[in-house]
């Protein structure tokens, strides 16, 4: 998680939410890193998860993500839950709880949805005091009229 959190410190330069996601492989070693960049690449896609997924698949030549863990700082949407359905990535562990738009437990629970073929564990709250206060300063600040970058 810690990695993950160093990649949404990246994202704020930019004036992306800080989220920041981490697929590790079957041996724990990093296999690709994602931060927010939607602001930074105009691109609404441009999901931590999303980014370090795509990085995942092109580092090891495969979609199939079978054998890897993602870890991200904050509970994935619905597009983020879906890509990480699709990649079969059988585990995700994330740090901060999304009550308004997450899609792993707290809105909906797409990637544990009996009517897809593929379900994944699920291990939350890692770390979510420092996740959820990294979030809770970006946007108190963007609240103020300040830009953070």
């Amino acid at each position: 998680m810690g990695l993950a959190l160093d990649e949404a410190r990246r994202a704020v330069a930019t004036g992306d939410v800080p989220v920041g996601a981490v697929v590790l492989g079957p041996d724990g070693d990093v296999v690709s890193r994602g931060r927010n960049v939607r602001e930074a690449t105009d691109d609404p896609t441009g999901h931590a998860e999303v980014i370090a997924l795509r990085a995942a698949s092109d580092r090891l030549g495969r979609w199939r993500l079978d054998d890897c863990t993602l870890v991200v700082t904050l509970e994935p949407c619905l597009m983020c839950a879906g890509a990480t359905v699709l990649a079969r990535i059988p585990r995700l562990v994330l740090g901060a709880w999304d009550p308004k738009a997450g899609a792993c437990g707290s809105q909906w629970d797409v990637v544990r949805d009996r009517r897809l073929n593929h379900r994944v564990e699920v291990v939350g709250g890692v770390r979510a005091d420092e996740c959820g206060l990294l979030l809770q300063r970006f946007f108190e600040t963007h609240r103020d009229g300040h830009v953070v970058r």
